[in-house]
């Protein structure tokens, strides 16, 4: 166990490393916008706009059956990645051809007329995006240092959570406009991973020597033995935790705002949207500070610790006080709380991959992506579940998210090769 390796001379440097260091940001950034947009606000209006009654069931259906394509799709990807060859390197094909068949299957999306295929289309629009993020987070444990990644986490980690608000508020005004909404998040990914390709040219992998896919090997190789590599099992069981609970939340914020605190739907598009401009503020703030702090002191187990903590306490906050104001109160601390966590996250995880001479970091990291994947497909239908047994009781949410949040710090305490 321990930090995942490139060749030293593979390492950027001076203007490069800002480059790309920014490029990811801004992918990033665009990516988890579309994925807020879509999934938090976008999807939802047109799930209920079709049938009313079934809303809460169908989105939870929606996301299940997402997150089983995406959990398939993104270790395979970066398997895959891994493996290519070509002149424009091992990531790059990946970044590029999965924007564009993304983002032609999400436009589509914006004129469906029923839920079977409105759902058609976007699984193939997440088993693209899901095929290309692990090739962009791979980008981190082969171009940079491994001292220098908390920063670049950091910076990433912004961009990242600061998408997710922005996401929010975009598709929040403009859900009364679908094809504009969807075409605008579709438009800034494709032009933007494009971009990235040809402005931050990846080293040639053609000459590299190749490696041929036995099929029964490679699929072996997913299994990574919680045994032999426990701190890699640690933080999977970490993330997994922590976006049980998030997940859990965030899928049905919308139904929140009109079911549990009462707004009209109109009002509540608008709400949504002005929660996530707070949010906002405090998820760039925390992330920013977060990762510097973090490679100052070359710490990342507190900052994921307290993170996931402070996560918690924002769950708590509807709780004790179901209106506008506990929901002020969320949009903010969970700023706090999630914007410290994402910042570090990705750093740690970078430095408890398997040691390999292989160069699997793709397929391992695409592994670890899982544990975001998989709580996608289970936390909606729990919140479903809770919802059918507890007469739509929308506060069974917040209270199942406050224990796996809580419970995600706690699996973090035990990782050794990260301090």
């Amino acid at each position: 166990m321990g930090t995942a390796k490139a060749p030293a001379d593979n390492y950027l440097l001076g203007p490069q490393r800002m480059r790309l260091q920014l490029s990811l940001m801004v992918n990033f950034f665009l990516l988890m916008a579309l994925y807020s947009g879509v999934l938090g606000v976008l999807l939802p209006n047109q799930i209920a706009e079709l049938d009313e009654g079934s809303k809460a069931n169908n989105l939870a259906l929606l996301f299940a059956v997402t997150s089983i394509f995406s959990t398939l799709a993104t270790p395979i990807a970066g398997a895959l990645s891994d493996r290519t060859r070509s002149r424009w390197g091992k990531r790059s094909p990946w970044i590029a051809i999965g924007s564009l068949f993304g983002s032609l299957a999400l436009f589509g999306v914006s004129w469906m007329t029923s839920f079977w295929s409105l759902m058609v289309l976007w699984v193939m629009a997440a088993i693209a995006y899901n095929s290309m993020q692990p090739a962009m987070t791979t980008l981190i444990a082969d171009r940079f240092a491994p001292e220098s990644r908390g920063s670049v986490s950091g910076l990433v980690g912004a961009g990242m959570t600061g998408g997710l608000t922005a996401g929010t508020v975009v598709a929040g005004y403009l859900a009364g406009e679908r094809v504009l909404a969807y075409g605008l998040f579709a438009g800034a990914v494709l032009v933007s991973c494009l971009a990235f390709v040809a402005i931050n040219r990846e080293p040639a992998s053609d000459a590299m020597p190749r490696r041929p896919i036995v099929w029964g090997e490679f699929f072996r190789g997913f299994w990574i033995s919680p045994k032999k590599h426990p701190d890699f099992a640690w933080a999977f069981a970490s993330r997994f935790l922590i976006y049980m609970g998030y997940q859990a939340v965030a899928a049905y914020l919308l139904y929140i705002l009109r079911d549990y605190i009462g707004l009209a739907d109109e009002a509540s598009n608008i709400a949504i949207a002005n929660l996530a401009m707070v949010t906002l503020v405090c998820l760039v703030t925390s992330s920013l500070i977060s990762g510097w702090l973090s490679d100052k002191f070359q710490r990342r187990k507190p900052f994921v610790i307290l993170g996931s903590l402070i996560m918690g306490c924002a769950m708590i906050a509807p709780l004790i006080s179901p209106d506008m104001g506990g929901m002020w109160t969320y949009a903010a601390v969970i700023g706090v709380g999630y914007g410290m966590f994402m910042s570090i996250d990705m750093a740690l995880m970078t430095q408890v991959l398997p040691e390999s001479a292989l160069g699997d970091e793709g397929k391992d990291l695409g592994i670890l992506t899982t544990a975001v994947n998989i709580p996608q497909i289970l936390s909606p239908i729990m919140a479903a579940i809770l919802l059918n047994l507890f007469a739509n009781d929308y506060s069974t949410i917040f209270w199942a998210a406050v224990i796996f949040v809580f419970a995600s710090a706690f699996c973090v305490m035990p990782i050794r090769s990260v301090r």
